[in-house]
């Protein structure tokens, strides 16, 4: 009798204890972290860039208009692969060990946000780029694209198989996030964190369809740098990723071998393009740029006239096929209004690092110039987030892992090198003790693109840069040259300010704990 008692009382506590965890499941937050890849700050009209204002991006927006928009916030080295393990791990390159996009594959049995957000009773999910080589781990679920994954028809990899499927890339991962949303294993019981990662708009900005004529007359500003010189700064003259000079013509623009051609001027990677179309969609493709196409040929054109060309066509397709992103965040949003989930999920929006439209004659990123060391961001909680909110403060990808843990509820690991910013953005105010300084670190040198590898430190309004292989130092005063053009180290008067950042530049080394080897 008494041993039945007990039993009756065990399951009692049991019971309740279970009732208490699901009461507190429901009350800690859902995570949709959506991430795009190479969209430019300049890109997304929340910013108020030109670009962004002659093709807005009002989905992204409404993000930032529900809750926060950053304003400084920064990546740790600009570059995929890279930008992706700080944010799983919370740690700078040379910590999480992958340092730069090779081969070499990112260690999956090292401590990551979504196993520690699974430890914790989440159910978690990446659909869409991962573009790290290892198997992704920490993941109830996860279906990622091949490599880079292609515009049209890609192939996704699951744990069981390798499968083509037929669509357009957006579109394709923004259905299938929403399918697990709809059928996930823990719903109604666990909350969950989804990465929801697209591969557009990367290299070679290959539009949806339903927006290959969407600014095909779109005439968009011409950055006043397009032509830059790169007199003073020394790496800048030796980069492979000027818009005019280094874009593959049929590849990257578009471009065919002369009037009512179907066939593209050099395209280094045929399989990563028209092969991965059917034919009737590399027919309709040929279709919809021909008039356009037709045009470059009618008339003889000047040297300055093929690359402000060139900078057209890039700008069209780029912005189209954001288009598309911006269409699947708002097609994520409303499914959240739809099925109540918009009441407690944060839902955020980013890229894994800037990237140049024009700027300095440049597309691509790596550099530790403004334009691809910034990361656009926005960030929205219902209730926790005043709509309006903006964030000023230094913030970087490596916080981002430490902030949602901090959101969750869940105790920030000791040795992640990020801080939470998620006080900042339920009160707006920066604390006292808040950072004054980044540091970046970019180790792909030789590489694609040919940037020479740098490490540099931001403070306050100045910026200093070291491409410490050739042993050259790079100084900007971004209140009085906000595009980096003159480089003022060694001029006179600046000693000071040179002492200042170097001494910081090595506290920050030290912080971090930056192996010396690394840096030579």
């Amino acid at each position: 009798m008494m041993m039945n008692k007990f039993r009756g009382l065990m399951i009692g506590m049991l019971c309740l204890l279970a009732v208490r965890m699901a009461a507190q499941d429901k009350e800690r937050p859902n995570i949709i972290f959506i991430m795009s890849d190479d969209h430019a700050r300049q890109a997304m009209s929340i910013y108020g860039h030109p670009i962004g204002k002659v093709a807005p991006t009002p989905n992204i927006d409404r993000i930032g208009e529900e809750g926060a928009v950053f304003y400084n916030n920064y990546c740790c080295n600009s570059i995929s692969g890279p930008s992706r393990a700080a944010i799983l791990t919370g740690k700078h390159s040379h910590k999480n060990g992958f340092m730069q996009n090779s081969n070499k594959a990112f260690d999956g049995s090292q401590q990551t946000l979504p196993k520690i957000l699974q430890a914790n009773g989440y159910e978690t999910a990446i659909i869409g780029k991962w573009h790290l080589v290892s198997k992704p781990t920490g993941f109830d679920h996860w279906m990622i694209l091949n490599d880079q994954g292609d515009y049209y028809n890609p192939y996704f990899i699951t744990e069981s198989d390798t499968t083509r499927h037929y669509g357009y890339v957006t579109d394709l991962i923004t259905e299938y996030c929403e399918d697990w949303l709809d059928n996930r294993e823990g719903k109604g019981v666990k909350p969950f964190f989804l990465m929801m990662h697209h591969k557009a708009a990367h290299r070679n900005w290959v539009p949806a369809e339903r927006h290959y004529h969407l600014y095909e007359n779109t005439e968009f500003p011409v950055p006043d740098t397009y032509f830059d010189d790169y007199s003073t700064r020394y790496a800048a003259g030796l980069q492979e990723m000027n818009i005019y000079r280094d874009m593959y013509e049929g590849h990257d623009l578009k471009m065919v071998t002369g009037i009512d051609s179907d066939t593209l001027l050099y395209d280094p990677w045929p399989h990563a393009f028209l092969q991965t179309m059917t034919d009737d969609e590399q027919k309709r493709f040929f279709e919809a740029y021909r008039d356009r196409n037709n045009k470059f040929y009618e008339r003889k054109r000047t040297p300055k006239e093929v690359a402000e060309w060139k900078y057209q066509r890039y700008l069209q397709d780029y912005m189209a096929t954001i288009a598309s992103v911006d269409e699947s965040v708002g097609e994520i949003l409303d499914y959240l209004e739809r099925t109540g989930l918009d009441e407690n999920t944060i839902v955020v929006y980013t890229t894994d690092q800037g990237f140049y439209l024009g700027e300095h004659g440049w597309f691509d990123k790596r550099f530790m110039y403004e334009e691809s060391f910034c990361m656009p961001m926005v960030m929205s909680w219902k209730g926790q987030i005043a709509p309006g909110t903006k964030v000023d403060a230094l913030t970087q990808n490596i916080d981002f892992a430490p902030t949602f843990l901090d959101m969750c509820g869940i105790d920030v690991p000791e040795d992640m090198q990020g801080v939470s910013f998620k006080s900042m953005v339920e009160t707006g105010e920066t604390p006292d003790n808040w950072r004054s300084s980044l540091y970046y670190h970019y180790y792909e040198f030789p590489g694609f693109h040919s940037v020479r590898a740098h490490y540099g430190v931001k403070m306050g309004n100045y910026k200093l840069i070291h491409f410490y292989k050739d042993d050259k130092w790079e100084l900007f005063n971004l209140s009085e040259d906000p595009s980096e053009l003159h480089n003022i180290y060694g001029e006179a008067g600046t000693d000071g300010i040179i002492d200042t950042l170097k001494t910081e530049l090595k506290r920050l080394q030290s912080e971090y704990d930056v192996p010396e080897y690394l840096c030579k």
